[in-house]
Formats: structure tokens, sequence, C-alpha cells
């Protein structure tokens, strides 16, 4: 019998830390040799810290003229990203940080294994497992507390690039207790907010008059209660963030981006990763097929994971753990995700639109729970297997 009541924590960070720069550049890059060619190979790591951006990886396109054109704009890329997310200070600014480009071929080698011939279908770019994970906590199927605690940050954000709240920097995180009882989430802990900020904020209670409304905004009603423990800024004073008060470095953050500790990860990270690599596509086929699998009824609670061997089309494994809530046993469920979708590479990228420059949004906030755009992005999040699923079982 699993427990019922318990506290339980996640965390999250805003687009202005060090390491979620670093994912939105390499993210930006993917993004701009996918808008050239739908079957552009990246894999693109960022590192930052005070003045300085480093960008490497393998990247690489059918058209030599256009791979050309891509790199001559890596340093643009980087300057944009670092603009929108709002750096401006002296050490690290979007205008005057430089910039340095280390982007090369991709390896035949790799290619070969990958890529798609008479004899085979195109194989997975790497070895590796991935999970999917739902649960009936929030209308997005996410667990409580990593989904608020994005939302605040999310929120925070917003009103600091509006101009709403002046004093506010790009550098943020957050983090919830959650209380259950039941197995349900039904109130807040502790809230632990640290954010950047001007020099015209001094003390604690100074950030806390600022934010409070915000996150009270975004929570649920009733969650925060007398009881409710704060920590906002508690070491004092936070000016220097950014690149410039930590160095940043791509995929460093795979627990904020997945399901805040609420659900395995395996291992790989997403940014700066196109979609023949299955750390990232396969991760968001099984965060799809978990999420219609709790959509249609079939359990309250779902994991699932798939399996890959480099060059290899096909998933070695899929299972599926209901975690004792399921309507249908879990080996019937394995059966009908194998049905109903298409698991290899190339399946997963046709049935949920991946070959797209897509990915520059989903560098901050999570890459699930969110909503599904007209363009195509967040596919994953989509329920619409739902009645396929039904009919399969």
């Amino acid at each position: 019998m699993s427990r019922q009541n318990y506290i339980f924590t996640s965390e999250s960070v805003s687009e202005g830390h060090p390491d979620k720069v670093c994912d939105r550049i390499s993210d930006a890059v993917l993004d701009a040799f996918l808008s050239e060619e739908p079957e552009a190979r990246v894999a693109c790591e960022t590192f930052a810290t005070t003045n300085r951006v480093v960008i490497g990886g393998e990247v690489g396109l059918s058209d030599q003229a256009k791979l050309k054109d891509c790199m001559g704009r890596i340093d643009q890329i980087a300057r944009d990203c670092i603009r929108d997310i709002g750096y401006e200070q002296e050490k690290f600014h979007w205008e005057t940080v430089e910039v340095t480009n280390l982007l090369h071929e991709q390896s035949a080698h790799i290619a070969q294994g990958v890529n798609a011939a008479d004899n085979k279908d195109e194989g997975a770019g790497d070895q590796g497992i991935m999970f999917g994970y739902a649960v009936r906590e929030t209308e997005e199927l996410m667990p409580a507390p990593i989904h608020y605690a994005h939302a605040i940050l999310r929120r925070l954000a917003e009103v600091r690039k509006s101009g709403n709240e002046p004093t506010l920097r790009p550098d943020a995180k957050s983090q919830l207790s959650v209380h259950y009882e039941g197995g349900k989430p039904v109130g807040i802990g502790s809230v632990v907010l640290s954010t950047q900020h001007s020099d015209e904020a001094q003390t604690s209670d100074d950030i806390r008059e600022i934010v409070e409304p915000y996150i009270r905004e975004v929570l649920p009603d009733g969650w925060l209660t007398a009881e409710t423990e704060w920590h906002v800024n508690p070491t004092g004073t936070f000016v220097i963030g950014g690149p410039d008060g930590d160095a940043g470095l791509t995929g460093r953050k795979i627990i904020v981006d997945t399901y805040g500790g609420a659900a395995p990860h395996g291992g790989g990270a997403f940014s700066g990763k196109d979609p023949t690599k299955v750390d990232r596509s396969a991760a968001y086929a099984a965060r799809y097929l978990a999420k219609n699998i709790v959509a249609a009824g079939m359990a309250e609670r779902c994991t699932l994971q798939l399996s890959y061997a480099i060059g290899v089309a096909k998933p070695l494994s899929i299972y599926v753990d209901a975690h004792g809530t399921g309507e249908v046993h879990e080996a019937e469920i394995e059966k009908a995700v194998a049905e109903c979708m298409d698991l290899t590479p190339r399946g997963i990228r046709q049935h949920l639109g991946l070959n797209k420059p897509i990915y520059q949004r989903t560098a901050a906030y999570g890459h699930f729970g969110r909503i599904p755009d007209a363009d195509g992005g967040f596919s994953w999040e989509r329920t619409d297997l739902v009645d396929l699923l039904k009919k399969a079982v």
C-alpha cells in the first residue's frame, strides 16, 4: 500500500537561471537549423559565464550553403536569446557578451548508424531509457508541486517583462512543499522563492511584498494558510545573478524539465537535441502515452518506460506501471500502446510532428504540462489517442 499522507517538494528555475540561459540558446540553435531543413541533425551544448558564451557540438544539413549560413548566424542567435530573457547587466549583457562558436559537422560514424538506408529504417540516435508520467493532480495531468513551482516563476517573468514589476531581474528559483492527504494535494507547507532584483530592493521583506500577490494568484484557493512557511530571498541581497553570478550549462536541469522528482528520469537531457535523439523524442512520446492512458480513464497515475539501442529502430521494451490505480491490467495497456503508436524514431517524429522549429519555447518552465500550440509546439500534450487506446483494450 502506497503512502497516502505525506509532504512532497519540487523546485523550478526561471528562464534567466544560468543553466536555462544555456538551454534556451541550444534550442534556439536547433530551431534555426530545423527552419532550414526538417531533417537537420543538431546536438548543441552551451556554456555561459561572466561576459562569455561558448557554443559547441555537432550539426548537419544536406545543403552546405545553408549550413554555412546557419553557422554565420549563431552569434546573433545567442544575443537575441539573452536580450529576450532580459540580461543587460554590466558583466552579462546581450550586446557586449563574447560569443564563441565551436559547432562542427556531425560525425559520419554516428550518422551511418542513425540514418535510414535501403535495408533498414532510421535507428535511434543513442541507447537509453526514457520515462513518461501523468497523474490526476492537476488539469494538465502533472504533479502539483512542479506544476505550481513553474507557474509562480512564469507569472513573475510576465510581470517583469511587462514593466509592471521593474525591480525584478531574470534569475530566479522557486520551491514548493505540498501536503498530500489521501494521496491528493491539499495545501502548501512551505514556499521558497529567490529572485534577482535591482539595487532599490534592500531586504527580503521588500521582495516578499512584490512577489507574494503573484504567488497567491497562481496557487489554488486555500492552499496557503497561516501555517505555511515563507522563505523569500532567505540569504538577503540577490543583485548579481545569471551567468555572471554562477556559470551555466545545457542540460543540468533535467528534473525541473520533467516531473520535479515525482517520477523516474532516464538521465538524458532534452535541450539542443534534434528529434532523432530518443533522449528527447522518446521522452516526449512516453509523456504523450502516459497522459493519454490517464486521460482515457485507464489509471489515475501512470509511469511508462521505453528503451532503445543506438542504430536500432524499434524500442527494446515498453513498460507500464499504474501504481495500483489501474482499471486495465498493465500488460494489456502495454499491448495497446504498441498497437496505437509507431514508436520507432521516425514514427514518433511523424506522429507528433517533431521536425519543426518548436523547441526554443520548451527551454524554460518545463517540457510537460503545457498547452499544445497551433503550430505543433507541445504536440506531446495532446490527448488525441484516448479513443484508440480504449478500442485497443
